[in-house]
């Protein structure tokens, strides 16, 4: 549910969708997203700021607020 919200995300901001990797790592106390793009794909995902990934963790953690889950979202080179 998580992996699939922030691929649709990711894959509707960058240029290269095909370079959108979202690798999950869970363990017991909380669930890791590792989100890679392309290089230059990279700079839309973070955004001016960081705020567009500021977003897209601020809805990544709406719902897993909702599943009683505690997700970090990483954005890795």
């Amino acid at each position: 549910m998580f992996k699939e919200m922030v691929e649709f995300v990711a894959k509707a901001l960058v240029d290269q969708p095909d370079q959108v990797h979202v690798e999950v790592v869970e363990d017991p106390v909380a669930t890791t997203l590792k989100l890679r793009v392309a290089p230059g794909d990279l700079g839309r995902v973070i955004g001016k700021q960081g705020r567009t990934a500021r977003a897209m963790r601020t809805l990544l953690h709406a719902t897993a607020a909702k599943a009683k889950r505690r997700v970090v979202l990483e954005i890795v080179e």
